[in-house]
């Protein structure tokens, strides 16, 4: 067998073998997968550090010029405000990566709108080109069962849904970037039960977005406890060079499981003992209100006792009192309290109607 001989690629001031050429593809490749589309952005340090995690050996020097000469075929653009520099490519950027197939498409065309209500408007708007691709792709589908289950198919939220906090693209940016990249943030930061505004020193840990609300998770420099920080609270926000606290015992299941989400009153479990009437005794037939759930008749007119092993929370002391005169509660007795207390302080706001006086229609 003949020993193999590699072409060159010749150029103006070099000569290029064809397997230095075919690294320089990967590596041009590589790099391209690493650039978001605006407004997020990245700096060139950060892609110097990702591209040698990859093993490509490259230099700063070198990342600047393939930068540059695909700026334009690609539709890359530079924001040269700060230093480092940080690039993106533009919404119109001609080049997609990823091949968007029939399932990815759905998942995403349905996902939309239950995504919708909870993520914030920024998110939401980085997400819009790809929910215009999975819906023009399922549009050109035609007779695909796929294309025809997308026409038919809701997600609809359970209860009242309240409007997204409004979070700036800025602000998710950042809290993104310190997070992913785990790099410190400084915030300024207000105060919801006070209004006040102060300064904090962060070290990300997690995020986590509950109803209309998205959540950072991080230590206050100096501190190492958890702290829940509002994102749209969040009036100033800077990603600082140095690194974040590890947080390497931090899981964030185990974190919400422990109740700082649903205001636990304690840890452990109580029984709940109600008698609810028979619609809300079929529904919970169907969606039982926890794992240990026990349900039997109880008159002629359809009520049912109910059995069930829920955690002392306050979600759950908000479910007892949306059903209004549908449930009567029997324990735990901390719960029969409050209701009671509930009960004589709405019966004495509506008995003052005059103390209070409706505002007059025009």
């Amino acid at each position: 067998m003949s020993p193999v001989r590699w072409r060159s690629v010749e150029t103006q001031d070099q000569v290029v073998t064809m397997p230095q050429a075919k690294d320089t593809l990967l590596r041009l490749f590589a790099l391209l997968r690493l650039i978001p589309t605006e407004p997020q952005r990245i700096a060139t340090p950060t892609l110097l550090e990702k591209l040698r995690d990859r093993g490509f050996s490259v230099t700063l020097r070198s990342i600047q010029r393939d930068l540059s000469r695909l700026s334009i075929p690609f539709s890359l653009q530079c924001d040269d405000s700060e230093t480092p520099f940080r690039w993106s490519f533009t919404r119109e950027a001609p080049l997609k990566l990823e091949d968007m197939d029939a399932p990815t498409a759905l998942a995403l065309f349905l996902s939309e709108s239950h995504l919708s209500p909870i993520l914030p408007q920024s998110v939401l708007d980085q997400l819009g080109p790809q929910f215009r691709r999975a819906r023009n792709f399922l549009n050109g589908l035609g007779g695909n069962g796929l294309a025809d289950w997308a026409r038919r198919v809701r997600s609809l939220p359970n209860g009242k849904t309240l409007l997204p906090a409004q979070v700036s693209a800025h602000t998710w940016a950042h809290v993104s970037a310190g997070l992913l990249e785990r790099k410190q943030l400084e915030v300024m930061y207000r105060s919801r039960s006070k209004g006040e505004l102060k300064r904090f020193r962060l070290h990300p840990a997690g995020l986590v977005s509950r109803h209309a609300v998205s959540y950072l998770l991080a230590s206050v420099d100096g501190y190492n406890d958890l702290r829940q920080f509002a994102l749209h609270r969040i009036i100033e926000i800077t990603v600082l060079e140095d690194g974040a606290h590890e947080h390497e015992s931090f899981d964030v299941d185990a974190y919400i499981a422990s109740g700082v989400f649903s205001y636990r009153e304690a840890h452990a479990h109580v029984e709940l003992i109600a008698d609810v009437r028979p619609q809300i005794a079929a529904l919970l037939n169907e969606t039982p209100l926890s794992s240990q759930q026990a349900l039997s008749d109880m008159s002629e007119q359809g009520w049912h006792r109910l059995h069930a092993t829920v955690p002392l929370d306050r979600e759950t002391l908000w479910w007892i009192f949306a059903l209004n005169e549908n449930i009567r509660l029997h324990a735990p007795q901390v719960w029969v309290d409050e209701m009671r207390g509930r009960l004589d302080s709405m019966q004495a706001l509506y008995q003052n109607t005059h103390a209070i006086k409706p505002p007059q229609l025009a």
